[in-house]
Formats: C-alpha cells, structure tokens, sequence
C-alpha cells in the first residue's frame, strides 16, 4: 500500500501535471498539500474519471489539503487542529484533515511557515507545532496504524539541505523548529525518508528561482512519520524526484512511503 504525500501548489494551475503522476505511479492515498483553491472549486469529477475519491478542505488562494484514495472514499475524522491564524479575527487556516483509509489513519497537513522570524508568523508556527504533537499524542495512544504526513516546513537535519549558509535565517532551521520536530519523533514516530537516508542528500524541495532546480539547490521538508504500528509495515520509501523537472511542475515533488497490507 502505497502512501504519498504532494504540495502541488495551486491545484488548477497543476492538475495536468497531478494526474499524470496519479496515473503513473497510482498510489493507495495520495494527500496534497497548498490545493489553493476555495470547497466548492475542487475539482473532484476530475479524480473520480481515474478512479479516486477526495474530501478536502479549501481556502481562497492560500493553503487547502485534500486526501485522494483509489477505488475507495476515504472517511474523514478530523478537520482542522482548532488553533486561529496569527492575524487577529483570522480563524483557522485550512492546514490539516484526517481520514481513515483501509484500516490506516491519515493524517495530512500544512505546516506553517513562519517567516520572517522571530514575529508572530513564527509564533504560530511553534504553536501549529505543539498542537500538531498533542493530537498525534492522542493518534498513538489508540495503537492503530497511522501516517502523519505533508510539507511540514521544516529542514531537520543540516544534511537535508543543499547549503546550511544559503537558509541560517530561515523558519525552516531555527533551533526552534528542528527542536519541535525531533520532540515528535522522540515521541515514537519514525520519519520515513529520514530513516532511510541516515546521510541526508534528499530534496523535496527546490525553489522556482536562481536555477535551483538545475543547479540541484535544494532541502527535505516533505515528511512521513510513521507510528510504531505503521513503522512496522514499512518496507519502502521514496521521492519521485523526477516528476519536479516537468513543465509546469510544482516546486515541490511526491514523496511516499510503502507499508504492507
């Protein structure tokens, strides 16, 4: 069972693209990330033509998840972590939605940002964070499998980025952030691609200027973590990193994970 996650940033503009990938690689639950689009504006007949069902949880312009499952409906159980933005009156951002899809628990998220730090954008973000922890707390004390995956924004390990120099003032490295993330994992989660990469040199990420793409200049900050019970099962992990050189192609590009049924 195949389980992948993409930040496809801004759906429409990349559905061609999304499809293709859906088509070739076909995963079991394939959860997106930055859909940018509002509820009603997700293309959902589109899946369903190649034969997967979606839920998702949209906002204009900005953010959105969604959670594709193939030959199933995935049954959602969780939407949203209850925490606001960091503007006042904001609400909460569409970032995280939950699904349980063939006996597996599927946690999909957005993680913050948080530039510039410090401020109140990196605030939230550490804040995201803690929430984020509490709830996978909740997840592992109930013993099921389950994967908690997405663009969590965040570079764990010097080796997962291509110059440490080049991101030292970014969100993405702070102590902070790193320090958030390890707690996460000190909790029993198995960060997938990290494990089997103990030397890092894997990208998720490359950004659309300077020639980062070409020039390879790029960081890991597209996570899988695995509870014991799904760590158990895992017999694979992987970026498809070729799908990032494509016309039109999102800056990030598919990570996923394969556990056995």
């Amino acid at each position: 069972m195949r389980i992948a996650s993409f930040n496809i940033n801004g759906i429409k503009a990349r559905l061609p693209r999304l499809k293709e990938w859906l088509e070739e690689t076909r995963p079991a639950v394939a959860c997106l990330q930055e859909i940018k689009t509002m509820d009603e504006g997700f293309p959902a007949s589109e899946f369903e033509e190649i034969g997967y069902k979606a839920i998702w949880h949209g906002q204009k312009s900005f953010n959105g998840v969604a959670i594709l499952a193939d030959g199933t409906a995935p049954v959602e159980t969780q939407r949203g972590l209850g925490i606001d933005g960091p503007k006042e009156g904001e609400g909460e951002q569409a970032r995280y939605l939950e699904a349980d899809v063939n006996g597996i628990r599927i946690c999909n998220l957005y993680l913050p940002n948080g530039n510039p730090q410090p401020g109140p954008k990196f605030d939230y973000k550490l804040a995201w964070m803690e929430r984020l922890r509490a709830r996978m707390a909740e997840l592992s004390a109930r013993e099921k499998p389950t994967v908690v995956l997405g663009d969590f924004n965040v570079i764990p390990r010097d080796s997962d980025v291509w110059s440490v120099k080049a991101m030292q003032d970014d969100a993405l490295m702070q102590p902070e952030s790193r320090d958030a993330y390890f707690r996460m994992l000190g909790d029993g989660w198995t960060d997938a691609i990290g494990s089997l990469n103990p030397r890092g040199g894997v990208w998720t990420y490359w950004d659309y200027q300077a020639g980062a793409w070409q020039r390879d200049h790029g960081f890991r900050i597209d996570h899988l973590l695995l509870s014991p019970e799904a760590a158990d099962r895992m017999v694979a992990a992987g970026v498809d990193k070729e799908h990032r050189g494509r016309e039109k192609a999102s800056d990030h590009t598919p990570v996923w994970v394969e556990l056995t049924d």
